[in-house]
Formats: structure tokens, sequence, C-alpha cells
């Protein structure tokens, strides 16, 4: 019997339209229009998809003998929120994770030699050209007479529309607003291959081989392998702007300080600049981050003799622990892997605090396993001044202390499946995994939950090495940063090496991997950072038994005497 996951798979128009009655086409169509944020108002499970939508959460599950049910809170029957869920199913089967996806997870049948990078990369293609062959859309240019213009390509059979800029026939010239376009990394979706088609049949080859001019200057961001920042600069600028962006022009930009600079230049010249939304994020984001780097920069030069050794905390760091907290806020989203007892937890508040003094980090959620909730709330009372709430008692008295003003709420990863409404509702600033390892199965239910959960910063801790085995470290790099590594089907065959069944034998371009994982992830052993631990000492505490283990202890004494 199918699974639910391959129930929605295979899900196609016409079972959709049964599913939601009499009015099914109408539903579908109704509920293609809802705007629909994948990373935040969608959760799929093995056994449930649910959808938030404005005044209403819309529900599918799994049914006894392979059906499925469905529910609305603010509807008694079938109704649109409902077909927005189905219509996001049919859309969006990629960005899913529900289509027949290349990923490099899944063996070759049959003895197949595994495919290599560029043929995977043609095989994903490939599955998007053939849905753009297949799939009913209605494309709708914003301009006619031209094909270099924006289009509104609706699903005829989900109702979803998306924006798609065609700006060139080559892979990485136009962008769509579509998840699977975000993050495939490819350049290119179903939706951008399908207005290709058509404007390849609405326009002459003339008008093809005319390159787009874009009429002002803009900036943008370019999502191939690596997201770029890019300028778009028109024709017939005067010669002291034409200065000031021929050094940027064509190219990656990667000094954004270099870019407001000209920016404000140009727009003192007279020169009307257009940033677009996504590259304005970027932009902010990395601004921020290029001034905690200099911050950090300067702290790690020499920790042992820094001042914050002594002041950022309650309690005097070591050298190296003031270096990992640098490391982890310079950074801004990281990994802390150090060897078991070298201080993580320290090393955890301590990045906390830093980043509040540096950026005004203000909410800070710690997830941990259960066992470390009271340590946790030990730590941060001895070693800062924040306040912190440990989140217990009934759903009620939870949610409320996740609203808390308290600077630390420590959670443990049990609490967040179950109160996953109310954790994603509170705006957290930073979020630290304590043993980070617990998402480090990709597919299970908590680390696809986990990594759903959104901050500006993070940090993993853990304490288990993660070099051994690269599913579990793809996963954990997943929530700091899901595109440094690349889609799964890059990744895995990119440094997988396997035999003719596909059995993994060990791992290449490894180097490479390390080159990746530099700027995010540190790990230091035991034996490193030896000569900055303080000397072992030895405490022996004697604690006088309570009355009843005294009296089992000389129950035992006798019988022991008797023999």
């Amino acid at each position: 019997m199918p699974t639910f996951r391959e129930r929605l798979a295979r899900l196609s128009p016409p079972q959709a339209i049964r599913l939601l009655g009499p009015r099914g086409a109408e539903l579908l169509r109704a509920g293609g229009k809802f705007p629909v944020d994948l990373d935040t108002q969608v959760r799929l499970t093995d056994e449930k998809l649910r959808v938030e939508l404005p005044g209403a959460v819309a529900t599918v599950a799994a049914a006894p003998r392979g059906t499925v049910r469905m529910w609305c809170t603010a509807c008694p029957g079938r109704c649109e929120h409902l077909g927005a869920a189905l219509s996001l199913v049919l859309e969006e089967k990629v960005a899913l994770g529900l289509a027949a996806e290349p990923a490099a997870a899944r063996e070759p049948e049959d003895g197949a030699k595994p495919l290599t990078d560029d043929e995977l990369v043609a095989r994903a293609l490939a599955d998007r050209e053939e849905r753009a062959r297949t799939e009913p859309m209605e494309v709708r240019p914003a301009e006619t007479g031209t094909p270099w213009t924006d289009y509104a390509v609706t699903s005829s059979a989900s109702g979803k529309t998306y924006r798609v800029a065609l700006r060139g026939m080559k892979r990485g010239d136009s962008y769509c607003s579509c998840p699977d376009f975000r993050k495939n990394t490819l350049g290119t979706c179903k939706h951008v291959l399908r207005v290709l088609a058509e404007a390849e049949a609405r326009n002459p080859a003339a008008a093809l081989r005319r390159p787009w001019v874009p009429d002002g200057l803009a900036v943008h961001l370019a999502y191939g392998e690596d997201l770029q920042l890019r300028l778009l600069v028109p024709p017939g600028l005067d010669r002291a702007a034409a200065a000031l962006v021929k050094p940027i022009q064509g190219r990656a930009i990667g000094d954004p300080k270099d870019l407001l600079v000209r920016l404000r230049r140009l727009e003192a010249l007279g020169c009307e600049v257009t940033v677009y939304p996504d590259a304005q994020e970027y932009l902010d984001e990395a601004l921020s981050r290029a001034r905690l780097r200099a911050v950090a920069a300067e702290i790690r030069r020499d920790p042992a003799s820094h001042p914050l050794r002594t002041a950022l905390l309650k309690t005097p760091l070591l050298p190296y622990q003031l270096d990992g907290i640098a490391f982890a806020a310079g950074a801004g989203r990281a990994i802390l892997a150090d060897d078991m007892g070298l201080g993580k937890t320290i090393q955890g508040i301590g990045t906390a605090e830093l980043l509040a003094r540096e950026t005004g980090v203000s909410r800070v959620l710690v997830v941990c396993p259960a066992s470390l909730k009271a340590q946790w709330a030990a730590e941060v009372e001895r070693f800062s001044d924040r306040t912190v709430q440990v989140v217990l008692g009934s759903a009620p008295e939870r949610a409320a202390q996740y609203r808390g003003p308290a600077f630390f709420t420590v959670v443990n990863y049990e609490q967040v499946l179950r109160d996953l409404k109310e954790v994603e509702a509170a705006p957290w600033d930073l979020i630290v995994l304590d043993e980070g390892q617990r998402i480090k199965n990709w597919e299970a239910k908590t680390s696809r939950v986990i990594k759903a959960l959104r901050s500006r910063f993070a940090l993993v801790l853990s304490g288990t090495p993660l070099e051994n085995r690269l599913d579990d470290l793809f996963s954990v790099v997943e929530f700091i940063d899901d595109r440094r590594l690349g889609p799964a089907f890059r990744f895995f065959h990119r440094h997988r090496v396997t035999d003719e069944r596909g059995k993994v034998l060990g791992y290449k371009n490894l180097d490479d991997l390390r080159g990746k994982l530099a700027p995010v992830l540190l790990r230091r052993t035991r034996a490193q950072v030896m000569k900055e631990l303080p000397p072992r000492t030895t405490e022996v505490r004697r604690i006088p038994p309570t009355a009843e283990q005294l009296e089992i202890h000389d129950g035992q004494q006798r019988v022991i005497s008797s023999i």
C-alpha cells in the first residue's frame, strides 16, 4: 500500500477535483490564488500536510485503505482552503520533496553505475522540461511585441500564479518567484522553461537574437549554484554614471559596502536605482555579517589578551572558548563541534551575549535534550545576567512561556514538535541547537521540523564528530545554510564513492568539502586545546544516606555477615 507521501506524489488534477467534490474544479482554482510561503506556512510529515492560510488551517492527512481525509478549521465542508492545500501539492511537488527528483540518496537500480554530477543536473533539467511541456499552464505577458518582459504563469490545474522575468535564452538569465527556482541551484524551473517555449513560438527569431536591454539601473540576485548580487545597467548612461558602474558591471558584486557607496553616488547624479526585494534582504544580511566578521576577527587575533575574555560573562573564559564565541558570532550561523567537556554550553551563552551587544539580539531559543534543560537554566544564571525561561507545564502555560519576555527560552526537541505553532509564532533572533546531531537524520520528522524554524542567527553545538558520515553532516549543515552544500543530488554524487551496485565505499573531494565548511564549522579536540585547560582537580564529597538507603544497606550487611 502506498505511503501518504506517495499518494500525494501521485495526485493528479482529476483526483484533486474528485476529492473536493461537485465544485472541485472551482475550489481548486480559487485555492490556487492564495499566496503560500513553503518555509513558514506549510508543514509536511509522513502522515499529514498542514497549510496555514489567512483565517484558516487546511489539513490533508492519511486515512485507512490508502485514502486521505481533509478538514479545514474555518469551514464545515469542502472549501477553497482545502483547494489551496491540494493546489499546492499539484504545483509544488518538487519543492515539497514529492516529485521524482534525481536525489543522490536513492541508490541506483539494477546495478546501474551512479550518475555523474553533470548527468544528474541534466536529469533534473529534463524533469523540469517534461513538466513544462506536459503540465497545463496559462502564460500572460506583461507586454506584447517583445519576448523580454515579465510573465504571469498560472497552472490551469492548481490555479497557482508565479512571476517570470524573462531576460534571455540561457540558463540563469531569467527569474521566477516559485520556491523551486529559489532552491534548486539550476537557474531555471518549469515555469521559466514554459515561458521560453511560448516566447519562441510567439516571437520571430530576430527578436530572440536581440538581447534584453534593461530600462534602468537595478540591483538583483542571480540564482545559480551560488547566490550573486548583480547590477543591471541600461545603455545611454552619462559619462560620470558609466564610470561609477563600470567596475561592478557584468560580474558578481562581492563588496556590499562598495556597492552602497556607488548607489549613493548614482542617486546624487540623478540616476534612479531599483533594488529588488530579495536583493535588498541579501544586501542587508551581507552588511550585518561583514560588521560581525570584523568584530570577530579583532577578537580572534589574540583571544587570550582580549578584554572580553573576562568581561563578556560573569566568569573568565578560556582563550579557545572566546575564540569559539567570536567564530560563531562572526559566521552568524555556525556549527561548534568541540570535543565533549570543552564548554560548548558556556560558548553558546557567550555567543548570545556577544550578538546581543553587537546586533541587539533579545530572544534566544535553546533546543536541547530534556535531560539538559535544567543544566542550561543553571548555567545561564551562573554565567550571565540574562533571564531564562524553561518551558514546562500544560499546553496553555507553555504557549504563554514562548511569548514571554525572557532572553533565553529553553525547550526540548519533543516539545518543539508538540508546540510547533507557538514556537513558529515567536520572533526568535537566535536559535541554539544543543546536541545538534539530533537532526542528523535528514529524512526524520524531527529534523524536518527543526530545520524549518526561522531565525536570523543560528548555532549548532555537537560533541559528536559529524565528519564520519556525510549524510549526517549534510543534514546538520542544512539547518545552518541550506544552500552551502548545494542540493542533495549534487552533494552526494560529488562526495560519495560507490560500487556498481551503488553501495557506499568511501568519500572523495573532501578538501573541497572542508573549504566549503570552513566558514561555518569549527571543531577543536581536547588535544588541540590541552595547554589552555586548567589543571585537573578531584573533589570528594561524602553524602549521608537517607533512612531508606540505610535500611537497604544494613539489611544486605546482615546477609553478608551471616554468610
